[in-house]
């Protein structure tokens, strides 16, 4: 078997309208630590010694993302992964975040919660 090409993710881009506004939504939120933040883009960790990065990207004319209608039941293009849904679903809801639904399938469990440019983005466990 022959190793594979890639070894992890190093970002995630996420289109908004006003980077500085969602960095703060971002830290206030998910907790997520600014890297750097400049006119186009806020450079963010998901924890502090995470790999991956979350670059909120400004975009003109910004629509929210929108993932392709498909057979598979997704509506989002990422799942980031918590600790405990339950508390996370919690958390979201009291800081009057909009949230679908916790759903599941064997012993997966997700959510769908949106970001103030009504971004979809997923919790999974």
């Amino acid at each position: 078997m022959a190793n594979p090409l890639l070894k992890g993710m190093e970002g995630v881009f996420i289109p908004v309208k006003d980077p500085e506004v969602s960095a703060k939504w971002y830290e206030e939120i998910l907790a997520f630590k600014v890297v750097y933040i400049e006119e186009n883009a806020a450079v963010m960790k998901i924890a502090e010694h995470s790999n991956t990065v979350v670059c909120l990207v400004k975009v003109i004319n910004h629509e929210p993302m929108k993932f392709p209608e498909n057979h598979f039941g997704v509506g989002k293009y990422y799942n980031f992964m918590c600790h405990d849904i339950e508390e996370t679903y919690k958390s979201l809801v009291e800081k009057k975040v909009k949230v679908n639904a916790i759903g599941g399938e064997g012993t997966t469990r997700f959510f769908t919660f949106y970001d103030p440019d009504d971004n979809p983005l997923g919790v999974c466990k």
